[in-house]
């Protein structure tokens, strides 16, 4: 009996040996469990980065919620998922440190911690252009807000090169030398990118211009017609009225003449009406006045000296003396034009009807000859 009790402390502390043993063993130069430990730490970052995204971002959120102004909001919620990162890199540099790894690969873990803090921080200055350049929405008013865009991209692409370029750095790649290298590769490349290069410039040049912005209609003769949808670095959407999209090269936005029908201020209404030759010259000046007070009377049309109005009889046409109509109205919407026009069309007939003359239509006067008879004349 003695004997066994003796030998229990013994196999207790060769178990606590193998155990031991065990958790120091050693597997690509690391000790499996100081490997435990640093998976425990990971684990529980990511159990912190939960925390921060429910209670700390929460938090912030509800102080940023109390001030006047929405730019802390807006800017919360684009650091939102970076915030997030954050428990995430201080794991990891906690659970390297616990691998107690060689100096080689100290040197790799230090470069991937490093470009982890680098990605974290440019990828919030990204996610920070848009909230930033809200703020600056007085300004759409000088610049307007394609080239608000334009500001937007060319600063987030910015932060993405440097950004990209810190990474390499950190890997002992110098991007200097290397953009240096690529120069006489791009001059080949600008040969060759000469159209891109153009239509960048004829872009900014379409903006600068303020020639039309997203939402006009805008005709472009031989080129496009239709609705501006989108206005990128290289070429410009148009859709056109079938709903069919039109990727328009800026430098034929820039090199031709552009019609821009949403800066209209007025819409014209230009027709020739033919009356009949058997009309009377006091049947002609009734229906002449009758259409010009029809005119002056309707707060849809734009009336003298505001704009241009004409009512005159014009000439005399092969089948019919023609009566210009010449005036503007006061919408430039196309569905409202197309209304007044539709009503002032029905108004003009009453007004013909009640002069009792009509409309002419083309006709032709055939003279026939018969001998020992004059010229018989007809009609059609």
């Amino acid at each position: 009996m003695i004997l066994s009790q003796s030998k229990i402390p013994q196999s207790v502390i060769d178990l606590w040996q193998i155990v031991s043993d065990v958790w120091e063993t050693s597997v690509f130069g690391l000790d499996a469990g100081n490997a435990i430990l640093a998976v425990l730490v990971i684990t529980f970052s990511l159990l912190f980065r939960g925390f921060i995204a429910h209670r700390i971002i929460g938090f912030l959120a509800r102080l940023a919620g109390r001030t006047k102004t929405n730019i802390d909001d807006e800017l919360l919620r684009a650091l939102e998922e970076p915030l997030k990162l954050i428990p995430v890199i201080v794991g990891i540099f906690f659970a390297l440190r616990l691998l107690g790894p060689t100096d080689d690969t100290l040197l790799v873990f230090n470069r991937a911690f490093a470009s982890l803090i680098a990605f974290a921080i440019f990828w919030s200055l990204v996610r920070a252009v848009d909230p930033v350049v809200a703020v600056a929405k007085p300004l759409q008013s000088a610049l307007t807000p394609e080239i608000m865009s334009w500001i937007r991209k060319a600063t987030k692409g910015l932060f993405i090169f440097i950004g990209g370029a810190a990474i390499l750095e950190t890997w002992g790649i110098q991007v200097g030398p290397f953009l240096a290298g690529l120069g006489i590769f791009g001059v080949a490349v600008a040969l060759g990118a000469q159209d891109l290069f153009k239509n960048l410039i004829a872009g900014f040049l379409v903006l600068a211009e303020k020639r039309f912005q997203v939402g006009d209609w805008i005709k472009v003769d031989g080129v496009v017609e239709g609705t501006v949808e989108g206005i990128n670095f290289r070429s410009t959407t148009v859709r056109r009225f079938d709903k069919g999209p039109v990727y328009v090269p800026n430098s034929k936005l820039s090199d031709n003449a552009v019609t821009n029908f949403s800066r209209m201020t007025h819409r014209r209404i230009y027709w020739k009406i033919g009356l009949l030759y058997s009309a009377s010259t006091e049947q002609l000046r009734a229906v002449r006045q009758g259409i010009h007070d029809y005119i002056l009377a309707n707060d849809d049309f734009l009336h003298p000296p505001a704009g241009t109005l004409f009512v005159q009889i014009d000439s005399f046409n092969d089948s019919s003396i023609d009566l210009m109509i010449y005036c503007f109205t006061k919408t430039a919407n196309w569905g409202e034009w197309l209304q007044i026009k539709e009503d002032f069309a029905c108004a003009i007939k009453e007004i013909v009807a009640e002069a009792n003359t009509d409309f002419a239509f083309p006709s032709r006067t055939i003279y026939l000859e018969q001998d020992g008879i004059g010229p018989v004349s007809g009609q059609s």
